[in-house]
């Protein structure tokens, strides 16, 4: 419920505060002292259009603020926890600014948010009815969901809708992987043409760094031999050339040279030694290079058969990288894309086989909803014709239409089943029943809305529900009948309600006048909660017009106490 409603700068309300309670809240007023103030404030948090000219003259901007209370709303709640917004201690502040420019700001919990929010948080929760808007009638779409709770139906209702949301979502998937399939064939050839290439090229671990070194000693192969060759000729001899010295023959000679002296000097005892052994290291350096030079390949066909190895592993690195580190990562790559396409491929045929069950679960939800909603039609029809018959509309007729909706694809519904439903109305018995959107006045549609809400108030708890002239056009014992439908809904609702009818505000468990004020030139308006003898002069002024006697007090008084015998709390009695 609304608790507190606080307007700035809005229209001809410079400041205002409104404690409203909780039941039934009346406010009443002259003509023109700034009623429709209130439902414009309402409008603007339900995320109604703003207008800049809304603000009041001089100020640059307008602000409405409320304090809910939402401990009957656990589904508003966890709405908000979804939202990251909090509703601390069951109380939730919600704003709504309009600047002169025309640009509109939405507060909720204390955080800027769309304003499209505020609409979406209380859709079926703050309902405003009056002679230029219904908020719930004049959207054909909600007409629907009045019935599914009016039948209990909202259960069934949300399973169709997560069926069809959760069907339509699949098939989508289907189809963009159907879509794609040629593609993915094509793509999967490729794939598996460039994994054969690099698996049939057998790449071995070094064997690049292998190859060129191999490729490089078959290529100088001659040269290498016969640097080997010479090289072991220098340290150990050539037989071809005796006479020349080699290498292994001056090291030992320079060891004899020093062997006679060690016993003169024992210094030259080691470097002896050394020599000798450099000596023998020359001669083993000399059969080494004799063997290398011996072994070397100069095989014409080996060296064209790693030219072609070559060639075949450049022609891979080309394609798939430059380092076998490269070529091994991109192999990895193309054969997890493999697998994610042979994946997609049974991704279409579980998909197939689920369609199959959500389609058999749709159909069945669809089908229990139409059920139920015709059953429900009946009922809600033969309700509502006798509270409109009670608020004076004797001969006005209300039925249900189903015509059948807009199913694509095969699917057995439309997003909220198989029926669109649409409240169907007749003002007068000789008329054919037509879209109640079209066809109802203002009045009609308020009547309506009321005897809906009263249908439905047991069902959808917890609502804010404000009226504007239900009582329009009306008196007598209908003024009785409407004041008592009312305080049927405030029962189970907070029911805020402007009225011009004294029969209606005596069964208010809140009563707020609003009144013209005057600062200088400027026009303004306030807003009083009365109590005692100020609610009693309100009622005789609505009773008896401007002239309030003592007859028409006493006319308040009766009201009152016919008034409290039909609320549940007493408010103080009224002072004689």
């Amino acid at each position: 419920m609304i608790e507190t409603l606080r307007i700035a700068n809005l229209a001809v309300v410079e400041r205002a505060e409104i404690e409203f309670g909780p039941g039934l809240n009346v406010l009443t007023g002259e003509t023109g002292a700034g009623k429709s103030i209130v439902l414009g404030a309402l409008s603007l948090l339900a995320g109604a259009r703003a207008a800049a000219e809304a603000v009041r003259e001089g100020a640059d901007e307008a602000l409405v603020e409320a304090v809910f209370r939402t401990e009957a709303l656990p589904d508003l709640e966890a709405q908000l926890a979804a939202r990251g917004l909090d509703a601390s201690d069951h109380e939730l502040v919600v704003s709504r600014s309009v600047s002169r420019s025309g640009r509109s700001r939405a507060q909720v919990a204390g955080r800027l948010v769309p304003v499209s929010v505020l609409a979406e948080l209380f859709a079926g929760r703050l309902e405003i009815s009056s002679q230029h808007e219904s908020q719930a009638l004049r959207r054909a779409e909600s007409h629907g969901r009045l019935l599914d709770a009016f039948g209990g139906l909202l259960e069934r209702r949300a399973r169709v809708e997560r069926g069809y949301a959760a069907l339509r979502e699949l098939r989508g998937e289907r189809e963009r992987l159907e879509a794609e399939a040629e593609g993915r064939a094509r793509r999967h050839d490729f794939l598996a043409f460039q994994l054969g290439e690099i698996d049939g090229a057998g790449l071995a671990p070094g064997e690049l760094e292998a190859l060129a070194l191999e490729h490089a000693r078959l290529a100088h192969a001659e040269a290498l031999r016969a640097a080997a060759a010479a090289a072991a000729a220098r340290l150990a001899g050539e037989a071809v050339q005796p006479e020349a010295a080699a290498a292994c023959d001056l090291v030992g000679a320079a060891a004899g040279d020093l062997e006679p002296l060690r016993m003169i000097d024992p210094r030259l005892a080691a470097l002896g030694e050394r020599l000798r052994a450099a000596a023998s290291e020359l001669a083993d350096a000399a059969r080494d290079l004799e063997r290398y030079a011996d072994g070397v390949d100069v095989d014409p066909g080996r060296r064209a058969a790693v030219e072609e190895r070559l060639a075949e592993l450049e022609r891979l690195r080309r394609k798939y990288g430059r380092s076998e580190a490269e070529i091994a990562a991109q192999r990895e790559r193309i054969a997890a894309e493999l697998a994610a396409i042979a994946g997609s491929d049974d991704r279409s045929s579980a998909l197939a086989a689920r369609e199959a069950e959500l389609l058999a679960e749709l159909g069945g939800d669809t089908s229990a909803l139409s059920e139920g909603r015709r059953a429900a039609a009946a009922r809600l029809a033969e309700e509502v014709e006798a509270a409109l018959a009670a608020l004076e509309m004797p001969g006005a007729r209300l039925s249900v239409g189903l015509e059948p909706a807009l199913r694509l694809d095969g699917l057995p519904c439309g997003p909220t089943g198989a029926e669109q439903v649409e409240l169907l109305f007749a003002a007068d018995p000789g008329e054919s029943p037509r879209p109640l959107r079209r066809v109802a006045s203002g009045g009609e549609l308020s009547r309506v809305f009321l005897a809906l809400k009263n249908a439905l108030r047991r069902s959808e708890a917890g609502m804010v529900l404000v009226f504007d002239e239900v009582d329009a056009g009306i008196g007598g014992r209908t003024a009785d009948r409407v004041g008592a439908v009312l305080a049927e809904l405030a029962a189970d609702h907070q029911v805020l309600c402007i009225t011009h009818l004294p029969q209606i505000a005596a069964l208010a468990a809140t009563h707020l006048r609003v009144a013209k004020t005057a600062r200088g030139a400027r026009a303004g308006a306030s807003v009083a909660q009365l109590d005692g003898a100020q609610r009693v002069e309100e009622l005789a002024r609505m009773a008896g017009g401007a002239a309030v006697t003592e007859t028409t007090r006493r006319h308040a008084r009766e009201l009152l106490r016919g008034g409290r015998r039909r609320r549940p709390a007493d408010p103080p009695p009224a002072p004689e």
